[in-house]
């Protein structure tokens, strides 16, 4: 994950995946898109998945979609919290 500050108190967060993730769609989900809108990772060329996202400050709440059914969490994320479903959320902290 790469956070870059903008003007007017944003950042700028790229959410990547490596190529070495097995999945043909991976679609970032979380509190900063209600859950469900999520948003769709683009393929690049080397094979890993990215999409980058303007956000508030704040703390946020997120987990990653694969081939529609699995979901992972972002091992570089900034925290991780019980989702009260038997597994954990990545958090991000801005």
């Amino acid at each position: 994950m790469k956070k870059k500050p903008l003007a007017g108190g944003k950042t700028s967060v790229t959410f990547e995946l490596p190529p070495e993730v097995e999945a043909e769609t991976i679609v970032l989900f979380g509190e900063f898109n209600a859950w469900s809108a999520g948003t769709p990772l683009k393929k690049r060329k080397d094979g890993s998945f990215a999409v980058t996202q303007r956000l508030a400050p704040g703390r946020y709440r997120y987990r990653y979609q694969l081939d529609g059914s699995r979901w992972e969490n972002d091992w570089a994320a900034d925290d991780y919290a019980p989702n009260g479903l038997g597994s954990d959320d990545s958090i991000l902290i801005l």
